[in-house]
């Protein structure tokens, strides 16, 4: 009988165990969702066979640049076009291109995160009035002439780092948090800059 309840005993602990690893493991693969950037974007990518696009003065190619296709690339571009309309040049170009990799990997998105449910568009941009509507924050060359607008008042901003220009924007929780993406956004914008629009 003794014998009978150890080997219950270790089947039962077994189980246990096995249930807490699963449970961590299913844990561990909800907390990194792909829609919060970690890294800069592959540079093994291969993107699909499309046409250039036109976007302003910007001739969008298909793509790799630094990683990204022309579905993002054509974000890029009206971050660009964007600034380029304020006579912004294209090192604050790239720092608005960063920014949109960090906060959406230049995607347009239409939901936000934990710590900011009400976020939407490239720029993560929060419904607190200070974005304008959903649909101008959804809208990319709405949304970065508004980062771009704030950007500039900022007094001092073209002494900062690039990440400390977003993050003055963007308050974001780890102020260096977008520096890992400038030589991409650098590469893209230099990319982009030289393929003028026919």
């Amino acid at each position: 009988m003794r014998r009978l309840v150890i080997a219950a005993s270790v089947v039962f602990c077994g189980g246990v165990v096995a249930l807490v690893v699963a449970l961590v493991m299913v844990v561990a693969s909800l907390a990194g969702t792909p829609d919060e950037p970690s890294e800069p974007a592959a540079v093994g990518v291969t993107c699909p066979d499309v046409e250039p696009v036109v976007v302003g003065t910007i001739s969008v190619p298909a793509g790799p640049i630094a990683g990204y296709c022309q579905d993002r690339l054509v974000n890029a571009a009206w971050i660009m076009e964007a600034a380029k309309a304020q006579g912004i040049g294209t090192h604050t170009q790239a720092i608005g291109v960063m920014t949109a990799m960090g906060e959406s990997s230049l995607r347009n998105i239409d939901h936000g995160d934990e710590v900011g449910p009400d976020s939407r568009g490239l720029f993560q941009q929060r419904d607190n009035g200070q974005w304008g509507t959903y649909e101008q924050r959804m809208d990319p060359y709405t949304a970065a002439t508004s980062f771009f607008t704030k950007l500039v008042r900022m007094p001092g901003w073209k002494e900062l780092t690039p990440t400390q220009a977003a993050h003055a924007v963007q308050v974001n929780a780890d102020p260096d948090h977008y520096t890992k993406w400038f030589d991409d956004a650098e590469t893209v914008v230099a990319a982009l800059t030289a393929s003028p629009a026919p």
